[in-house]
């Protein structure tokens, strides 16, 4: 990397370049956290709107089966959320300000990211880095986006509201429903990377589109053993993530298509 003269920067000089970027990536997270913990009641508001019945994707998924003439009307539900320890709603509300800061945050950091390594990279590399750059990005807002409309939406509402008899009442935990929520939506970021990962692997030259093609329900009983691991123990869930994880891969099949043909 070179330096302001023009001449190969020493290994100091690029510590002190890090460091300058950990510096800015540390107060942008800071500065969003800060907002976000001091709007506390616009923060939960979102938070939970998932868990009502009269959440947007519910009203969406009715009006258009009215405008097809099909009779669909969710039943309106209820789950109460309870607090069982003293500190668990300040170090919820400190957890998720700093976890939503990191979110807000991401595209300032990759950013950092590219800036910091395109000077290492040849002219053909940074044709497409920038753009590599904005496709990660936009496919982990893609997956966060997924999970908050449509994944933890359903998940929420069939574990909320499953009794295995009318005697027992569901009160969900807070700490136990934000969990759920971080890491949900937070897994499905990173597992709709999963075209980049294959763009990497296809330029390598180690992942090849027959290959993939080829071992099809091979890669199904993988991605439903992904999804039961990052997901909640049941089987709805279960299903929900691992129809946008297929169809990730057939994309992916498309995308390594075209690189190995060119």
């Amino acid at each position: 990397m070179a330096n302001g003269n023009g001449g190969m920067m020493t290994f100091g000089e690029h510590l002190e370049v890090f460091r300058s970027m950990l510096l800015r990536i540390i107060a942008i997270i800071a500065v969003f956290g800060a907002v976000i913990f001091c709007c506390k009641d616009i923060t939960f508001s979102i938070l939970f709107a998932p868990n009502s019945s009269e959440f947007i994707t519910y009203r969406i998924i009715e009006d258009i089966c009215r405008w097809l003439g099909i009779a669909v009307t969710f039943e309106p539900y209820s789950i109460q959320m309870i607090n069982t320890e003293l500190s668990s709603q300040f170090m919820t509300h400190l957890s998720t300000s700093v976890y939503l800061a990191l979110l807000l945050a991401s595209p300032f950091i990759l950013a950092e990211a590219l800036r910091f390594i395109t000077p290492a990279l040849y002219e053909n590399e940074r044709k497409y880095s920038a753009r590599i750059t904005i496709t990660i990005f936009a496919l982990f807002a893609t997956g966060i986006l997924m999970s908050y409309f449509v994944i933890f939406p359903f998940s929420i509402r069939f574990l909320g509201t499953y009794q295995v008899s009318s005697e027992v009442v569901n009160m969900i935990n807070l700490s136990s429903y934000i969990s759920t929520f971080t890491t949900l939506t937070f897994l499905m970021g990173i597992v709709f990377q999963i075209p980049v990962i294959s763009f990497f692997l296809a330029k390598m030259g180690i992942l090849q589109a027959e290959f993939m093609a080829k071992y099809r329900r091979h890669a199904l009983i993988l991605i439903l053993i992904i999804a039961a691991v990052i997901t909640p123990p049941d089987l709805f869930t279960q299903i929900l993530v691992t129809m946008p994880m297929y169809a990730l891969y057939e994309v992916s099949i498309l995308i390594v298509k075209r690189i190995t043909n060119n």
